[in-house]
């Protein structure tokens, strides 16, 4: 195999395709202190390090997804017959011993970053960072107990907005949780779609998810929340005047939410096969949702 073709599968190993469900929150996190700056609510921003904490949290991100699909395969939960992204240790290209190391070798890049950053801002953003890389080690055995979306709403909403924020203003800005909360919530429904789908196999595996124990059709009520929910939480941001009114943008990607929902709600027990890119497609809605907030607030903070 060539060299080139080593290097890409040990990209496709970090899962690339679901890095907007942490780099989104963290750009928004940086329009958000953009758009406040235009205000006047800040007037010492440091920008270099807002660019350093949105690739610190893509960093960690990449660790989780690494160390993720190694603890699922040597407990059981990952195997040949689950469908969604390829998975290169069930497919036997890496070994279990170096998917781990790989994950730990990122997670560490992650710390050198963050440090960095601690020096350039303050003591809290340790807190921040330690909290999120504990989500990055253990979201696996949290997600085998039905903590997993709880997990991933914290760590890529909550600690990626006010780690951002706090690295380019110094200060703890409470009310960037509401900015980010939005995004956070299409971030959850990506992993509630991954769950669903795998209702049955994560059940014979003998894991509790969210989705087992709402079962199909409490898993699509909660998934059509998930989706709906963002849309009403700008409307009350921006009536907060946290965001610019251009932030009504994300209104352009609805009809891709009520094509997610509508694939949701038309699927059964018997045919989850049928929503097996599902969460790629929330992925998407996720990037997509975001870049047009993040457009609305640059926008607005240039006119």
């Amino acid at each position: 195999m060539s060299k080139k073709k080593h290097i890409k599968n040990y990209l496709i190993a970090a899962h690339p395709w679901s890095f907007p469900a942490s780099g989104m929150p963290a750009l928004i996190a940086f329009a958000f202190v953009l758009y406040s700056h235009h205000m006047g609510v800040f007037t010492a921003v440091n920008w270099v390090n807002g660019v350093l904490a949105v690739v610190g949290a893509v960093i960690f991100h990449a660790s989780g997804n690494i160390m993720g699909d190694y603890y699922d395969y040597v407990n059981g939960v990952d195997g040949e017959e689950k469908t969604g992204p390829i998975r290169l240790l069930v497919t036997g290209y890496f070994q279990p011993k170096t998917i781990l190391s790989y994950g730990l070798a990122v997670l560490v890049g992650g710390i050198i970053l963050g440090i960095y950053l601690m020096l350039h801002s303050g003591l809290p953003l340790l807190f921040i960072g330690v909290l999120g890389i504990l989500c990055a080690v253990f979201y696996y055995k949290l997600k085998y107990i039905a903590l997993g979306e709880l997990v991933i709403f914290i760590s890529f909403s909550q600690l990626i907005g006010l780690g951002v924020v706090y690295a380019m203003t110094s200060q703890l800005v409470w009310s960037s949780l509401l900015v980010v909360a939005p995004t956070g919530l299409l971030v959850v429904a990506i992993l509630h779609a991954n769950n669903t789908r795998d209702l049955v196999l994560d059940k014979q595996a003998g894991i509790k998810t969210q989705a087992i124990i709402l079962g199909i059709d409490g898993s699509k009520i909660f998934y059509q929340t998930l989706m709906l929910a963002p849309y009403i939480l700008i409307a009350i941001i921006v009536n907060l005047q946290l965001l610019h009114p251009y932030s009504f943008a994300v209104l352009l990607s609805f009809p891709l939410a009520l094509k997610g929902i509508k694939k949701m709600k038309q699927v059964r027990l018997d045919s989850l096969h049928e929503i097996k890119t599902l969460d790629v497609d929330t992925s998407k809605l996720v990037a997509i949702f975001s870049l047009l907030l993040i457009a609305g607030n640059v926008i607005g903070s240039l006119v």
